[in-house]
């Protein structure tokens, strides 16, 4: 398939605004549709990446794509799979300076409280037993989505948008999407001869 000039330009605008150093870790979660769900809001909020961790022996053959739910967006934002904690947490924290967990805890403190313009990675438990003791020990902090009703959780893919769309409300403040693709920018190029050749081979 040829690329148009129109797509052409998409492409270029869209790369120029990924958020690199922002990004979404994903525990034993068990339903590929929240899965897809959260690649869907990554692509819309500038997530180049998501880092799905199964540790549970029955997930670890599972390579989620999320079907409709993603809506495509698997195409557009990379997932990492790992089945080690420690490999998992390394690579992360070869790209990310802070990873900070949802879970309720005393020292928890409000998402709107956290600097989701630095450079961090947000971790989400499963949907029944949440994050994993080890993981939180791996943890730089716990935050926690502020709530007023009877109901004292969301399900994972709308905290996951919740979230994400906090750090997107703190970049575009601070004009961290006022960005311009650039032929000389290395990994600029590099997405978009990923994204060029994917296109040309549909």
């Amino acid at each position: 398939m040829i690329l148009t000039e129109k797509r052409e330009s998409r492409f270029k605008e869209v790369i120029a605004k990924r958020q690199r150093d922002l990004t979404i870790v994903l525990e034993n979660v068990h339903d590929p549709h929240n899965i897809g769900a959260v690649l869907r809001t990554c692509d819309a909020v500038g997530i180049h990446e998501i880092f799905v961790l199964y540790t549970e022996e029955k997930l670890q053959k599972r390579k989620v794509k999320g079907g409709k739910s993603a809506s495509g967006a698997s195409k557009w934002v990379s997932v990492r799979y790992f089945e080690s904690r420690e490999t998992c947490f390394a690579a992360i924290r070869e790209n990310y300076n802070f990873i900070y967990a949802t879970h309720m805890a005393k020292e928890s403190v409000s998402l709107h409280s956290l600097d989701l313009c630095s450079s961090v990675a947000l971790l989400f438990g499963n949907e029944h037993d949440g994050i994993s003791k080890e993981s939180l020990g791996l943890c730089d902090g716990n935050y926690l989505i502020p709530m007023h009703g009877m109901v004292q959780s969301l399900n994972i893919s709308v905290a996951c948008a919740v979230s994400i769309y906090e750090a997107l409300r703190q970049r575009e403040a601070k004009d961290m999407y006022a960005k311009s693709y650039s032929e000389q920018n290395k990994v600029h190029s590099a997405q978009y001869q990923e994204w060029y050749n994917r296109q040309l081979h549909r």
